[in-house]
């Protein structure tokens, strides 16, 4: 991959990788609610620790390319993709038509920060 292609494609890999970690650092432990919440809260702060690893040079390498405001977006609208897979999957909690209609309609307003016409 050319080194111009990858600071464009580098921020997007590395978020939605860090997506995954966020995602089971908030929502895995719901499958285990009679664990204490204390082990929950430090079990969460160790995995959001891999998330960081992978967030911050995104936003780093991403900036170089992206605006602020378009690597917010961004993250946003990998947060929404990736939490529709965990949900379904993981938690077996498929997702309605009214749940992805409104995340249609986020990712709409998404489309608006990227938009340079």
């Amino acid at each position: 991959m050319s080194g111009s292609l990858w600071l464009y494609a580098a921020p997007i890999v590395l978020l939605s990788l860090s997506n995954v970690f966020m995602t089971f650092a908030w929502y895995g432990h719901l499958k285990f609610k009679a664990a204490p919440l204390l082990l929950v809260i430090l079990a969460s702060w160790g995995v959001a620790f891999f998330e960081y690893c992978l967030a911050v040079p995104a936003n780093r390498i991403g900036h170089g390319v992206y605006s602020a405001a378009e690597l917010k977006t961004m993250q946003e609208v990998i947060t929404l993709i990736v939490f529709a897979g965990f949900s379904a999957l993981y938690l077996q909690e498929p997702l309605t038509l009214r749940q992805l209609g409104g995340f249609a309609l986020i990712a709409a307003g998404a489309a608006l920060v990227f938009y340079k016409g």
